[in-house]
């Protein structure tokens, strides 16, 4: 079993109070690999995801996306209990004058073989959704060229600022089509909680409510899967980091955290339930 997660983790805001909260929390996921966004990086010190990861011997990949000014960046990490091959930093596109964006890729070198884990955060004005449009189909021309079909599913990891009937979302699950194209991602949450609106910024978390937003499911675990093989299959998901301590949230955004199919199973193989070890 692949055990991946994704979180926003909001920068620095209240960052000294977060970051112990922060490490505890991600690292007792047991999760193979997590993606973060929103991830700083400035001059001479280390970077956020290097900050949690300090003292312990997972591998930390940054890729910057946006140049704040005076060396200071912004983007996305990729955190992995394995070593992490041919990490790469790839554009998307968004117009000049908006903060960028990119995609953190690396192959992680798991036991059932190297794992291809995509990280990335999308525009998040509301009203952008047509940059959002042209960002997920860069996504998917990276996925096509990195990941091909006859290889391991990739597993995508990211905040999209954007709700699960959104056109973006639904290009990537299959259910539309932009400019005659169409792919396919699972969607664990919604495959293995269909009952559920899984809201990930949501306003019962102090830091979110700030900003006066409705409540919405923006964090996303996808997966290409189940391929041939039956790797790839969604097999649990969950939320975590949704609780305050002393009255300190982890970040704005809630975790995501899925369980999926790592090794080759035949086809009149039962389908394991959340608690096998695959």
């Amino acid at each position: 079993m692949w055990r991946v997660a994704t979180l926003n983790i909001w920068n620095r805001n209240h960052w000294p109070e977060r970051l112990p909260l922060l490490r505890d929390e991600l690292f007792a996921l047991d999760a193979d690999v997590i993606g973060l966004q929103e991830v700083l990086a400035m001059p001479g010190y280390p970077t956020q995801a290097d900050e949690l990861a300090h003292g312990t011997a997972w591998h930390v990949f940054h890729a910057p996306a946006w140049n704040i000014g005076g060396g200071v960046t912004l983007g996305n990490a990729i955190l992995s209990r394995y070593p992490l091959l041919d990490a790469r930093v790839l554009p998307l596109p968004a117009p000049a004058e908006l903060d960028q964006r990119s995609v953190a890729f690396a192959r992680v070198d798991c036991p059932h073989g190297p794992l291809p884990v995509f990280v990335t955060h999308l525009t998040y004005q509301l009203h952008l959704a047509s940059v959002r449009r042209a960002q997920v189909q860069a996504l998917a021309a990276h996925v096509a060229a990195l990941a091909p079909l006859d290889g391991p599913p990739p597993v995508l990891l990211w905040d999209f600022n954007a709700e699960p009937d959104a056109d973006e979302i639904r290009f990537l699950r299959g259910l539309t089509t932009f400019d005659g194209a169409s792919v396919y991602f699972a969607d664990c949450w919604a495959a293995t909680n269909p009952a559920s609106a899984g809201y990930t910024y949501a306003r019962d978390n102090r830091y979110a409510l700030v900003a006066h937003e409705p409540s919405r499911r923006l964090d996303y675990c996808f997966v290409r899967g189940p391929d041939r093989h039956l790797r790839g299959e969604p097999i649990s998901t969950r939320l975590a980091l949704t609780e305050a301590i002393a009255g300190v949230w982890p970040s704005d955004h809630y975790a995501v955290v899925a369980d999926i199919q790592a090794a080759i199973r035949s086809h009149g193989a039962r389908p394991p339930d959340g608690n096998s070890v695959i």
